[in-house]
């Protein structure tokens, strides 16, 4: 009976992955690809290569949808040929039927997890660097332009509340791989005096580990914000942290990291202190983790949804499919904006909609099964 369900399942699932991936392409990266093409004169060979480097990005969202779709075509065409009533004739409860669909999503939930964490962020991130190559760019793959990175420090007020302040905040116009051009830092750590520097341009001193800044001035205001001192420079050294330039050389896209990558990524945004980013990308990372697994809860679903007695066709399945699959996004949408808003935790933002999906489905297997 397994072997006979599996094997059922295998034409509809490649199917779905076919027809999600062709669609989801076509609005994704089609139209804008050949908009490039026309307007911008990419050479159709790169184009035809940024096309397949976004194949495994898109293949990630289809798993899921086309688990739904293969169980949900597969039982309704059992049940309604009377094989499932066959079955259960012969002893076969419904949660054994539903056993198979669930088990064999389980092994599209580990292939979703390989793509999501392995090929779909390096493709991805090979797509930007190509495209962005190909049509010799001004936005360059990493975060070269508009670098901003602040810093914040805590301190207790008189009724006991703690705050934040902005202690430093470190600006570059662009970076282009080897050095920061175009800087403006403003140092509010240092007690008494607020230090500004504006320069032409800056390097990382791997040896030193400071800073060697270029052709700038050196602005020191004392706390009633009269001048102190002003020092221009040709080269000048400072003490200040290393990590705008690991920004600038690390951030990527969010669907151009994995897990690792974007856990990196994290522990720089902290330096940071923007609650906002970290509270983003810490949403993001569990959506990341929890994705996956609604290929099992799309295939408990489906499997139950079309044990129901009925008589539904290839059309009527597909068109189940988008609404459960719209509901699902709907539902990852809303609850990963309340995470981000700080009204739900990160963790439950990300799960909320498979833990939606999977009462839903614990729901409708014990009404099928009572029947």
């Amino acid at each position: 009976m397994d072997r006979y369900l599996a094997m059922q399942l295998i034409s509809p699932f490649l199917f779905g992955v076919g027809a999600f991936t062709s669609v989801v392409l076509a609005i994704d990266s089609l139209f804008e690809l050949l908009r490039k093409v026309v307007e911008s004169g990419l050479p159709l060979n790169i184009a035809l290569e940024i096309f397949l480097l976004k194949l495994p990005y898109v293949m990630v969202y289809s798993f899921p949808m086309s688990t739904l779709l293969a169980t949900l075509m597969t039982y309704s065409r059992l049940s309604s040929e009377s094989e499932l009533i066959a079955l259960r004739g012969c002893g076969v409860s419904v949660y054994r039927m539903v056993l198979t669909a669930v088990v064999l999503s389980f092994a599209v939930t580990l292939i979703t997890y390989l793509f999501n964490e392995q090929i779909a962020p390096a493709a991805n991130y090979k797509a930007t660097i190509t495209l962005a190559e190909a049509l010799k760019s001004d936005q360059p793959s990493f975060k070269q332009q508009n670098i901003y990175y602040p810093e914040y420090r805590e301190f207790k007020e008189a009724d006991g509340t703690r705050k934040k302040i902005l202690s430093r905040l470190f600006y570059a116009d662009q970076f282009d791989g080897k050095q920061m051009n175009g800087l403006t830092i403003i140092d509010r750590s240092r007690g008494g005096v607020d230090q500004i520097v504006v320069s032409e341009s800056a390097k990382w001193n791997t040896q030193k580990q400071v800073w060697d800044f270029y052709n700038g001035t050196i602005y020191l205001v004392a706390t009633d914000r009269s001048y102190r001192n002003i020092l221009r420079f040709e080269h000048q050294q400072l003490q200040l942290p290393r990590t705008p330039l690991t920004l600038a050389e690390s951030s990527r896209d969010y669907g151009e990291m994995n897990i690792s990558q974007a856990l990196e990524q994290l522990e720089i945004e902290r330096l940071g202190g923007n609650d906002q980013k970290i509270r983003k990308l810490q949403v993001r990372i569990q959506q990341k983790i929890a994705f996956p697994f609604i290929c099992v809860i799309f295939g408990l679903v489906g499997s139950v949804m079309g044990s129901i007695p009925q008589r539904t066709g290839r059309g009527t399945s597909f068109g189940i499919s988008v609404i459960v699959i719209f509901s699902y996004y709907l539902l990852l949408s809303v609850s990963g904006a309340l995470a981000q808003a700080g009204i739900l935790s990160p963790l439950i933002g990300a799960w909320l909609p498979n833990l939606f999906g999977l009462a839903t489905g614990l729901f409708l297997l014990l009404r099928v099964a009572r029947r």
